[in-house]
């Protein structure tokens, strides 16, 4: 106790940390408030079915990255989520299309036009997704609609401000980037997940004492299994394989360089929690073109790829989950340049030659790591269908696993290592006293 409240008044003596802190807390205000605010010509009160329609499946995640905006009929019901959506496609293009290719090696300049492509996308995603989420208002909530409004006028003004609503988080977490403490996007994720989760655990708590499902007994074994998965979360963020890479001695002048045996840490999960999203945006796909509409409701296989809880949906997502990992695993991961890299410094891996058969070694090495990283990340991701099973809430079910569990460790873990090294750069102690907390290299920080 007297650490963390040491710890806190060293954060507090650090003038731009503080200010990092303090303006991170405004724009996440910002962000909840305008979380509340109805579209216009909406009466709140009566939102009861589509707070049902969003308490479990696909539209309960959904709901949850939104903090409770989509349940709510907000300006900001859509979310950050068009973005990542169009974040994903734009690097899809990154390696199937020569266009994009040519812009990621243009450095800066190219990375400039990539994001302003996605910005394109993003608007063109929100001109879909806005009438499709009004077309399911008015089907989930009619009797919510002033009867006085024009159709035409309200799906208009009310898709504009939708997009204007996301185009806003947006901008709000590219100032928290900015500004403020961790990467703008995955924390705004990150607070409709928290934001989510003091319901979610109140509901369960209730369910378990009134249903007489196993009472309070019950409900702590959940709580003790959500820690250990919580735990299981974090060694898949944190794991890591070292490569020993031994540098030969150079002199130059009078001074004696390298000859010191270092380590290259392989992470076991180098893709992060991006293969997850990049598999959650897909599943999102047939609720956005079908499962708004009464129409979908009665097909058994769009029925079946919108419920958490079946096969199809968990053998599917969990399959997209291990190629993604593969994917952005090769994307992000180069061990050629690796090798390169190695032999412009005079290194070299004991017993493999340097150049060519280095690159392979540590190809090879990867390719042995990623696989059990991958399985154990679509196992994490269906975690929520087994709680089910269990009769756990659906809400609260998502908190065992899947995309908010391992967003939630992967977001905070960065966050947490960004304000140590504010300490560590001023002299401070670290947040932990034995070792330094590990971040990512690849996660949803690479919006």
């Amino acid at each position: 106790m007297r650490k963390a409240i040491e710890t806190i008044k060293n954060i507090w003596k650090i003038e731009d940390l503080r200010q990092r802190i303090l303006i991170t807390i405004l724009f996440v205000a910002i962000y909840r408030f305008g979380s509340f605010i109805v579209l216009p010509g909406i009466n709140p009160a009566m939102l009861a079915k589509l707070h049902e329609q969003t308490s479990e499946g696909l539209l309960g995640l959904l709901n949850m990255f939104s903090g409770g905006a989509f349940s709510n009929a907000s300006i900001f019901a859509l979310g950050i989520m068009p973005y990542i959506s169009a974040s994903i496609v734009i690097q899809l293009l990154g390696i199937a299309v020569p266009y994009f290719q040519k812009l990621q090696r243009e450095g800066e300049s190219g990375r400039r036009k990539m994001n302003q492509y996605t910005r394109y996308l993003t608007i063109l995603i929100l001109l879909v997704q806005a009438p499709s989420y009004l077309l399911n208002l008015k089907a989930q909530a009619g009797p919510a609609l002033n009867s006085s409004l024009d159709w035409t006028l309200f799906m208009v003004t009310s898709t504009v401000i939708l997009a204007a609503g996301s185009m806003f988080i947006l901008w709000l977490g590219e100032r928290i980037t900015d500004k403020g403490i961790g990467n703008g996007v995955s924390f705004i994720i990150l607070i409709g997940i928290i934001a989510r989760f003091p319901q979610s655990l109140f509901q369960e708590l209730v369910s378990r004492m009134t249903e007489r499902t196993g009472g309070l007994i019950m409900f702590l074994v959940e709580i003790v299994f959500l820690l250990f998965v919580i735990a299981a979360a974090v060694l898949l963020v944190q794991g890591t394989r070292k490569i020993p890479v031994q540098y030969a001695k150079r002199i130059v002048g009078n001074k004696q360089y390298g000859g010191a045996r270092q380590y290259i840490p392989l992470k076991v999960n180098a893709a992060g929690v991006m293969p997850i999203i990049f598999a959650q945006a897909i599943m999102f796909i047939p609720v956005t073109l079908i499962g708004f509409t009464e129409s979908g409701s009665g097909n058994s296989v769009i029925n079946a790829l919108t419920d958490y809880r079946s096969f199809w949906y968990n053998f599917v997502f969990a399959v997209m989950i291990i190629l993604f990992t593969y994917f952005y695993t090769a994307i992000t991961i180069n061990p050629t340049q690796m090798a390169d890299d190695m032999k412009r410094n005079n290194g070299f891996i004991p017993g493999i030659k340097p150049g060519k058969k280095t690159a392979e070694y540590i190809d090879e090495i990867m390719s042995h790591i990623t696989l059990p990283g991958s399985f154990f990340l679509a196992l994490v991701a269906i975690l929520p269908a087994f709680a089910g099973l269990f009769k756990v809430q659906p809400e609260f079910a998502q908190f065992f696993g899947g995309t908010s569990l391992l967003i939630l460790v992967g977001v905070v873990l960065d966050t947490l290592q960004q304000v140590e090294s504010h300490l560590l750069m001023r002299h401070y102690d670290g947040l932990l006293k034995s070792g330094r907390i590990k971040g990512r290299s690849a996660g949803v920080s690479a919006y």
